[in-house]
């Protein structure tokens, strides 16, 4: 609610909208002057007079209706534009036929521009369209036909009500996104406040009880480490949000997912994070088909498996998403020594085909291709590359590049 009574209080419809009944209430004044000026003119003065009375009435009893589009319901302007309607029809049926031939005003006058502005300002420039042109086709039916002085008045209200229901809706669009982005800004800031707070008190405990722990060993050690972990998660958390959950295997009491709804690859790699796994990816969702997404994510599952076997429990390894136009690339780096020259056909010889079945044979599948880079000292980084394909494949399927080489893995 108090957003709402920001929103109006700064919403620029409040001046187009007082203006209006304003125009409103003084457009209905001069149409009763130009009335009594020319009295004497008309054949039937009582039906002129007796509708000019019913729309003074009504001018005045609904001003209030005109402060914002909430009041001006769709009923109301209808009545409103009803009763412009008939005015203009009833001009040739009290007005004297020398004034009606020379193009004298209708009985409501210019208080008619009223009426189309306001379903211009509720509706926007559809609305206008149609109010316009049902009042420019009254006018010319009471008319009788299209002077160019009747064509040159309808043309200019149906291109002004238009104009004005364009720029309202344009109004109306801006103020959201400003709304939005005040939201975002606040919620930015409320961020950043628990992120100062966070930092100066929970943050740094943790900290203190992962060095502490580390030193001391035994079960203290433990206690570090899980203390690091927190950290790790609690500092993710503050600086990006809520890492999505990963969707588990459906189990016998639960109803299977929609095999072919996309699934965010992120959300699948957010349970391999934690305080030795840094996750970098987009902050949109990585979506693939169901089955390549749970493929990929196996792959590199099994990539950090070999890092936590090879390199130690203990090692920094590095995920990072890259999600282009026709693909997604996925690399996997760690910290360890690299893998020997020779090490792999070794490993393949032995029947260990960990990279060979769990990594690159996922990605042959999925028409892709699992590439190692390993240099001795340096580390060793896994690229994956997975097409963007249906289900059943396509054309990415048809055009599979395989790696040069097969090889090491859990060994």
């Amino acid at each position: 609610m108090r957003r709402e009574a920001a929103a109006m209080s700064m919403s620029v419809e409040q001046p187009l909208w007082r203006a209006l009944t304003a125009y409103r209430a003084l457009t209905a004044v001069y149409a009763v002057a130009i009335a009594v000026v020319a009295r004497d003119s008309y054949e039937r003065p009582q039906v002129a007079f007796g509708y000019l009375a019913v729309l003074l009435v009504w001018t005045l009893a609904t001003l209030t209706r005109f402060t914002g589009a909430a009041r001006c319901t769709r009923p109301f302007l209808a009545v409103d534009t009803g009763l412009a309607l008939a005015g203009i029809l009833l001009t040739p049926l009290a007005d004297g036929a020398g004034r009606h031939a020379a193009d004298g005003p209708t009985l409501p006058s210019i208080w008619t521009a009223g009426a189309v502005l306001a379903c211009a300002l509720k509706g926007g420039w559809r609305w206008a369209a149609a109010a316009s042109t049902l009042v420019g086709a009254a006018n010319l039916a009471q008319r009788g036909e299209a002077s160019p002085n009747t064509l040159h008045n309808v043309l200019l209200v149906w291109v002004a009500a238009i104009a004005i229901g364009y720029v309202v809706e344009v109004a109306r669009a801006s103020e959201r996104a400003l709304a939005r982005a005040l939201e975002i800004q606040a919620a930015t800031r409320e961020r950043e406040r628990l992120a100062r707070d966070i930092h100066d008190g929970v943050l740094q405990v943790l900290a203190m009880v992962q060095r502490r722990g580390t030193a001391v060993g035994g079960e203290a050690a433990e206690l570090g480490r899980l203390a690091g972990e927190q950290e790790a998660a609690l500092r993710r958390l503050i600086t990006q949000g809520p890492v999505p959950e990963p969707r588990t295997a459906p189990g016998p009491d639960t109803v299977p997912e929609d095999g072919t709804r996309p699934q965010d690859l992120m959300a699948l790699l957010g349970r391999h994070a934690d305080a030795r796994v840094t996750l970098s990816g987009p902050g949109t969702p990585v979506e693939l088909a169901p089955h390549a997404a749970r493929e990929t994510a196996a792959a590199v599952g099994a990539a950090l498996d070999n890092v936590r076997t090879h390199v130690g429990p203990g090692a920094r390894a590095w995920v990072l998403v890259e999600d282009e136009p026709d693909q997604v690339l996925v690399s996997v780096r760690d910290e360890g020594p690299g893998i020997p020259e020779g090490r792999l056909a070794e490993a393949a010889e032995e029947g260990r085909l960990g990279v060979a079945q769990s990594i690159q044979g996922r990605l042959r599948d999925l028409g892709g291709t699992a590439e190692l880079v390993s240099v001795p000292g340096q580390g060793t980084e896994v690229e994956l590359t997975v097409p963007k394909q249906d289900e059943g494949g396509g054309e990415a399927a048809t055009s599979r590049r395989y790696p040069a080489q097969a090889g090491e893995g859990t060994q």
